[in-house]
């Protein structure tokens, strides 16, 4: 099995499990580290999440993970908070971070508002509207990246 059709069924157990614990399922990566594949989830919640949160998840999920039998090979499973540089994944993400300091790559070079092409935009997210991230650049111009352009979007941490 591909580890893509791996993390999308993953993501569909793990995504109903978070939902029936209150929690939200922010990110799925199942990937090789050394000889071993790792299977990280990272979940949250209003006001963060804590680690017995992240234990009650951990043992639900492994449970149905179990037997659903979704990965024959050895895995090791992390379960945590996506952290203060929480990734933007969901469109909603876009609307629910308006205001905060974003940092987004993109695919390819885009120009911002005065024209200056970059991979790198950072800046207050302003939101989003018709598959357009906005965001005012630190540099004060303006950038509208479309969904599609985007490879990374995260938050970061303002002091």
């Amino acid at each position: 099995m591909s580890q893509n059709s791996v993390t999308e069924k993953v993501t569909k157990i793990a995504e109903s499990i978070a939902g029936s614990l209150g929690l939200e399922l922010v990110d799925v990566e199942y990937q090789r580290v050394g000889r071993s594949m790792v299977l990280r989830l990272f979940i949250d919640k209003s006001g963060g999440v804590t680690l017995d949160d992240c234990s009650d998840f951990s043992h639900e999920f492994s449970q149905l993970l179990d037997v659903e039998d979704v990965i024959s090979e050895h895995y090791t499973l992390e379960v945590s908070s996506p952290g203060l540089d929480r990734p933007l994944k969901r469109e909603e993400d876009y609307v629910r971070y308006a205001g905060r300091l974003v940092k987004i790559r993109t695919f390819e070079l885009l120009p911002d508002a005065d024209g200056n092409k970059r991979k790198t935009f950072l800046g207050n997210l302003i939101g989003l509207e018709d598959g357009t991230v906005k965001i005012q650049l630190k540099e004060g111009q303006l950038a509208e990246i479309p969904l599609n352009k985007i490879a990374k979007a995260n938050l970061e941490f303002e002091m």
